[in-house]
């Protein structure tokens, strides 16, 4: 794996990271703020703006950085600036037309949602305010993610990262302040608690929109005036450039849409299903709080690395793919997906043993056992989620995004077929397994088009995934008696410090145990690479 591909994905990893554990840590005072009715609202609320978000991108933003990184490896840079400066005005109008179509049809999404017209004391006028606040979000986001893109095409990953954190932090302090303020200070509802805690998602985008342009004023010399064009400019019309933007763009949308559209299946369908199957009203609401806000929350930090592979996999492969590198490119795509097995499978199968101490650190008080049994069965899915993201970044810089879409329509179309069904027989656990099913056949149509089409073999792949399989499940059962064994002196269950300690020591000590055994078993050593022989080699002449 290239030093260049290595470097990026750590910063964007780093930055991901960073802002996902924000935004679970920022959950536990705002769960002791508001109920579990105010969590439902929220998640209502964001349901709807993460697709009207990234209908608004339109796949644009990661588009651009595929066109920007396609023109550079040729050497033609003019162009790809031509790009930019047209890109943000798209963005700018789809952004407001994205927020105008929100903001007016917030009623009909809000009554969808609910099921009914009142559901534990949330109205759908309270449904409304929160849609409505969340979404002036989407005037500035769809511009910050374009300005993301184009560092991201030049493989300049540090922008990207900074601003997401910036963005998490400002957002944060704005949501727990206006929270605290409106129910402690002021004794207002928790209805318009929640909606400022929603628009609090437009503050921390102007956040991050100034973060990059701090970037940009600092690098606008070396990026706009990187070099004179290595090759004669084809002055190509705009409308040629949009019409191949947006042949990149499309499959985007669709792909960047896949959790967004699993979670909002399940908002919607959620609470009609239990409803139909006779549950009641409190149970229902508490478990669509924990299945859809709290739980999620939790399950994304591994997939934050795949994502952050995805990012800057696709120009590394593009870039690759355009020159007909094709030793390089199968080195690319099989390293990642080794690295992604590697550190994944084995986050899953501790968080899936720690459930009950990992969900009370954050989320103690509030429906405790519901959210240990749903992340035991929502901790495994998150690999799924990851060799998606995976799986479809590399279709798509092999130009292959119409098999990007065609796999996630077959997922999402299982997940329709099988949810309101499970639901009724399985509740929680239902809505996971139909998702982990529409996961599951997107991948296997996903590597079927991969093998296809750049024609790697995953023999390798299978066999360090089995013996990656091998070490986590011995570190899960270490796991497992270490958790007994420190459940006779600290009771997790007796609260929030208990758990921090069961956790913190039960994760140091599983941790060690599996970098241990794959040192041991030279596991890193074939899969990171050069650097980690060469200090193993060191370490191997000085014993």
């Amino acid at each position: 794996m290239s030093n260049k591909l290595i470097r990026g994905t750590f910063v964007l990893t780093l930055g991901t990271y960073l802002s996902r554990i924000l935004g679970m840590i920022y959950l536990i005072p705002f769960a002791a703020m508001v109920p579990e009715e105010g969590a439902a609202l929220y998640q209502t609320g964001y349901a709807q703006y993460t697709i009207f978000l990234s209908i608004a991108t339109a796949g644009f933003p990661a588009a651009v950085s595929k066109f920007v990184s396609k023109y550079n490896a040729m050497g033609d840079y003019q162009t790809s600036r031509r790009m930019f400066k047209a890109g943000i005005v798209v963005m700018l109008l789809t952004g407001f037309l994205a927020f105008a179509i929100l903001y007016m049809s917030a009623p009909f999404f809000a009554k969808g949602a609910l099921a009914e017209n009142e559901i534990s004391n949330i109205t759908v006028d309270d449904a409304i305010l929160v849609i409505r606040m969340v979404s002036l979000a989407l005037i500035v986001v769809p511009l910050m993610s374009l300005i993301r893109g184009f560092f991201q095409g030049h493989q300049s990953m540090g922008p990207t990262a900074v601003s997401q954190v910036i963005e998490q932090i400002v957002r944060i302090v704005f949501l727990l302040g206006a929270t605290y303020l409106i129910i402690n200070v002021l004794k207002g509802s928790f209805v318009l608690a929640v909606g400022y805690a929603t628009f609090a998602a437009f503050v921390g985008a102007i956040g991050g929109l100034l973060v990059l342009f701090f970037y940009w004023i600092r690098r606008k010399h070396t990026l706009l005036a990187m070099q004179a064009n290595r090759v004669e400019t084809k002055a190509l019309p705009l409308g040629s450039m949009f019409k191949e933007v947006f042949r990149y763009a499309g499959p985007f949308v669709f792909v960047g849409l896949a959790i967004p559209i699993y979670n909002y299946i399940d908002t919607s369908s959620f609470n009609h299903a239990m409803f139909e199957a006779g549950k009641d009203e409190t149970y229902t609401i508490n478990m669509f709080a924990v299945l859809l806000l709290y739980v999620p929350k939790l399950v994304m930090i591994p997939v934050s690395l795949a994502t952050a592979f995805g990012l800057t996999l696709i120009p590394s492969i593009t870039e690759s793919f355009t020159q007909n590198n094709r030793s390089l490119l199968h080195k690319q795509i099989d390293q990642t997906l080794q690295m992604i097995m590697l550190l994944v499978i084995p986050a899953v199968v501790g968080l899936s043993v720690l459930a009950g101490p990992a969900y009370n650190v954050f989320y103690a008080g509030s429906s405790e056992e519901i959210g240990r049994s749903i992340l035991m069965w929502y901790a495994p899915v998150a690999l799924l989620f990851s060799l998606f993201t995976v799986n479809a970044a590399i279709l798509q810089g092999l130009n292959k995004q119409k098999l990007a879409v065609i796999s996630l329509v077959l997922g999402i179309l299982v997940k329709l077929a099988l949810n309101t069904t499970l639901i009724q027989m399985f509740e929680g656990i239902g809505s996971i397994i139909a998702t982990a099913a529409g996961y599951t056949v997107s991948l296997i149509y996903g590597f079927a088009m991969i093998k296809r089409h750049s024609g790697i073999s995953f023999r390798l792949l299978v066999k360090r995934t089995f013996l990656i399989l091998i070490l986590s499940t011995f570190m899960g059962l270490v796991l497992s008696v270490l958790q007994s064994l420190l459940g006779v002196m600290i009771n997790y269950e007796d609260g929030r410090m208990q758990s921090v300690i069961v956790a913190v020591v039960a994760v140091a000590i599983g941790g060690f145990v599996y970098l241990y055994l794959a040192y041991r078993s030279r596991l890193l050593e074939k899969i990171i690479g050069n650097r980690l022989n060469r200090f193993v080699r060191k370490r191997r002449a000085n014993g």
